[in-house]
Formats: C-alpha cells, sequence, structure tokens
C-alpha cells in the first residue's frame, strides 16, 4: 500500500506541476507563455524575466516528469522544491489562503516534494525498474545548486517587493502570469 501511495503523490504532483511548466513555456493549457511569463518574472525582480521563466518552467515541467516516473531521483522533488519555495515567497505577502492569492498551493506543492525526497519514488518507479541509481555527487550538488538558485531567487522577490512597498506607501501587489 506505501508504495501505491507513493505512486499516487508522484504521478498527481508530477502530472500538476509538468503542467504549470508547459503553460509558462508554451502557452499549453490555456497558459500565458514565454513571452507573458518573462514579463511577470520582470516584475518580481527576476532579471532577466525570460531567463527565469524559462528556468521556472523547466523546474516544473522536468522536474514533474521526472517525478511522475519516478526516474533519475532526486533531482525531480529537488527541482519541484526549489520552485515551489520561490513561489510561496512570491505569493506570501497575499497570507495563506489561495483565493486571495496566497502562498497555499505552492506550499503543498513544496510539502509534497519534501516528503519525496524524504522517503523516495517507492517501488513503482523507473528507477527501481531499471535498477537506477543516482550518483551521490549528483544529488548533493542538485540540492546546493537548488538551496542556492532558490534562495537568490527568493531574495531578489522579497527585495523588489520591499522596495515596491517603500516606494507607493502600501503592500506590493504585483500580478504575476503564473508564478
Amino acid at each position: 500500500m506505501h508504495d501505491f501511495a507513493l505512486l499516487g503523490l508522484r504521478v498527481t504532483l508530477g502530472g500538476y506541476l509538468a503542467v504549470h511548466g508547459a503553460q509558462k513555456l508554451f502557452g499549453s493549457f490555456d497558459g500565458p507563455g514565454l513571452d507573458k511569463a518573462s514579463v511577470g518574472f520582470d516584475h518580481l525582480g527576476l532579471r532577466p524575466g525570460r531567463a527565469f521563466a524559462i528556468l521556472a518552467g523547466c523546474s516544473e515541467l522536468g522536474g514533474g516528469m521526472l517525478t511522475a516516473a519516478g526516474v533519475a531521483n532526486p533531482l525531480g522533488p529537488v527541482a519541484i522544491a526549489g520552485a515551489m519555495a520561490v513561489a510561496s515567497v512570491t505569493h506570501a505577502d497575499k497570507g495563506p489562503m489561495l483565493q486571495k492569492g496566497g502562498f497555499e498551493l505552492p506550499a503543498i506543492n513544496l510539502a509534497a516534494a519534501m516528503t519525496l525526497l524524504g522517503v523516495g519514488p517507492g517501488r513503482y518507479s523507473l528507477d527501481r525498474l531499471l535498477g537506477l541509481r543516482l550518483p551521490n555527487v549528483v544529488s548533493r550538488l542538485s540540492f546546493l545548486g537548488a538551496a542556492a538558485l532558490s534562495s537568490y531567487s527568493a531574495a531578489q522577490v522579497v527585495q523588489t517587493k520591499l522596495s515596491a512597498r517603500h516606494s507607493t506607501g502600501s503592500p506590493a501587489t504585483t500580478k504575476v502570469a503564473s508564478a
């Protein structure tokens, strides 16, 4: 039962994140596409916006596909966790609830990715089926890279929102295309 639960979590989380990435990168599933997403990332202080939109879209699409398939673990959950940490910070000023634009959904996605990082992909994964195991050095480097890039990105978002708040005298309510 445990492995079926992990499979369900992986497919659900990975599938939805892959869709979000496709929305940003290609405009699929009624998404904004790369040009609009790039403008949104620029407004968040993630410059150049196009590069950060591509990075976020690839983290979501690639991380989602890797997670759903259970291949190259832990790269998929690491990519998702990094993207969702930044998305949570991006929406933090709107509070915790989704209906007010808050961080509820990215926080749940982050928690799910962290759970998969902690317990692995389970028996019903391509890694297990094919007998693959990512070298420890690759796993460690992916953690370090994701942590550094996510920290930098989150700091840029916070700095931009604080600057906007100080210049207008009110809370920043920057609208972002599916960040």
